[in-house]
């Protein structure tokens, strides 16, 4: 294989930056809307607690996930010391 050029690896880290800028960007609106502890099984994955959790499915151990994805989902979530071994925060 030849040597490239420095104006072509240029390029070529121009254009990944700009795939990943177009990632990122779509990334920040989509955290607006959606929560992310939902997975793609609306389940929940987050260790605290959320006003929008619902009982598991039948055999399921992750709760189910009630935002609608219509609001910003942030204020749901409880706040206050939280143990993150998979317990609810204390108080």
């Amino acid at each position: 294989m030849g040597k490239i050029e420095k104006e072509e690896i240029q390029k070529r880290l121009d254009r990944i930056t700009e795939i990943f800028t177009e990632i990122v960007a779509h990334a920040d609106v989509q955290t607006a809307d959606r929560c992310p502890y939902k997975n793609r099984y609306n389940e929940c994955t987050a260790v605290f607690g959320c006003r929008n959790q619902r009982k598991p499915r039948l055999g399921g151990e992750l709760k189910m996930c009630g935002g609608d994805d219509k609001l910003d989902y942030r204020n749901a979530w409880e706040t206050g010391e939280a143990d993150y071994k998979g317990k609810a925060p204390k108080g």
